[in-house]
């Protein structure tokens, strides 16, 4: 009887063990998942920034550049602008580019309350349809400006230097800081 074999008793001895060996494979995997938080972060991090400079950059840069264009650079080449055809298609773009600035501004009004969700990290069901909209919108916008309108505000405006010049110094005032400590 000397001889020693493993019992059902000997290995109820080592359940306890095992039962602890077994519960760090969970600890492990969930730990695992943890670390991949501060990765999950940066993309969150980022589209807060995206958020917050799109919101500030609407509202400083694109609905200002808008309201300049309207304000100074549609009255001026349609002032400057030669009687009959060449009027009459100045008059025509100058109503589709400002229908443009509308369709853009509709757009981004909608998406606004979104952006300013994203931008403090709640969370928010972004309309990405209204998204790819209004960039795709915009770039159409820019796109028709700067290879039609804007080399004929070139053309129409150039014939007049104080046309041009009266128009440079509108803008230029407009973009200098007030001087500080000055009355």
């Amino acid at each position: 009887m000397g001889t020693t074999t493993n019992t059902p008793v000997e290995e109820r001895d080592d359940a306890p063990i095992a039962s602890f060996s077994q519960c760090h494979v969970g600890i492990l995997s969930h730990l695992t998942a943890f670390g991949s938080l501060p990765t999950l972060l940066e993309p969150a991090a980022r589209a807060r920034q995206i958020a917050e400079e799109t919101l500030s950059f609407f509202q400083d840069v694109v609905l200002e550049h808008h309201a300049e264009e309207e304000r100074e650079l549609f009255p001026a080449v349609v002032a400057s602008a030669a009687q009959g055809d060449e009027l009459e298609w100045i008059k025509s773009m100058v109503d589709h580019l400002t229908r443009q600035h509308r369709q853009v501004e509709s757009t981004w009004a909608k998406l606004k309350s979104q952006v300013k969700k994203i931008a403090r990290g709640e969370t928010t069901d972004l309309d990405t349809s209204a998204v790819e909209a209004l960039v795709r919108d915009y770039g159409a916008h820019a796109a028709f400006e700067e290879a039609e309108f804007l080399p004929l505000c070139q053309t129409i405006l150039g014939r007049n230097s104080n046309h041009m010049a009266a128009l440079g110094l509108s803008l230029h005032m407009r973009h200098v800081p007030p001087a500080v400590g000055h009355i």
